[in-house]
């Protein structure tokens, strides 16, 4: 199934559901909305929702973990990540989500997502610094990650 991503907001409470494949087409529209979800002075807490998540790409898990980084540090919280799925589970876990998630193995709480993100789309230059990023906040979550994507990080800033 091609991915989607929807997300919503009610009073500070910021849910965000991934669902189907969900790729690099779709982190230009997830960083927007993460940039202006911490625009929001009243951001009080985030939940990702992977219940209906068939797969997620590194440049997606590692905008994610950007994201629960900067949570912790300019707000003072570990967002949540919720994700029933046995296979799922073991790749946050392999990446060191347990360090800046909370990972709950059961349904999600909180507000409905009630809008879905639309595809926004950059150019080459903007999409492989993003990956670059994306990529380096994984290496900074351990060793094990580091050596992973050591070489895709020096490809992509040779090219």
């Amino acid at each position: 199934m091609n991915g989607r991503i929807l997300a919503g907001q009610q009073n500070g409470a910021y849910v965000i559901k991934l669902i189907g494949d969900v790729r690099l087409t779709l982190c230009a529209a997830l960083e927007d909305y993460l940039e202006r979800m911490f625009e929001d002075n009243g951001l009080q807490s985030v939940t990702v929702n992977l219940r209906e998540a068939e797969g997620i790409d590194s440049t997606t898990l590692g905008i994610l973990a950007r994201m629960a980084l900067r949570a912790r540090r300019e707000c003072g919280f570990k967002p949540i990540i919720c994700s029933c799925d046995a296979s799922i589970n073991r790749l946050l876990e392999s990446m060191a989500f347990d360090q800046i998630f909370e990972i709950h193995k059961e349904d999600a709480s909180g507000p409905e997502p009630v809008s879905e993100l639309p595809t926004v789309l950059k150019d080459t230059a903007q999409v492989k610094q993003k990956v670059i990023e994306a990529h380096g906040a994984l290496m900074d979550l351990s060793e094990q990650n580091r050596v992973r994507f050591q070489d895709l990080i020096t490809s992509l800033k040779q090219n």
